[in-house]
């Protein structure tokens, strides 16, 4: 347990650490708010394209 402590320790001390799990957590609320607002985005995508053929563009 002594060792988790310690490397969580080094890790949260150490910025480029601190850096990575910055990251880590924004691709999860990015990934996190892509699946709750999918239909959405979808919907949104098709009805794009949809315009864009009927405007023969």
């Amino acid at each position: 347990m002594k060792r988790i402590g310690a490397k969580l320790a080094v890790l949260l001390g150490n910025k480029k650490g601190m850096e990575m799990v910055q990251v880590a957590i924004l691709v999860a609320i990015a990934v996190a708010v892509g699946i709750i607002f999918k239909s959405s985005i979808v919907d949104f995508v098709n009805r794009i394209f949809r315009n864009l053929n009927a405007a023969n563009f």
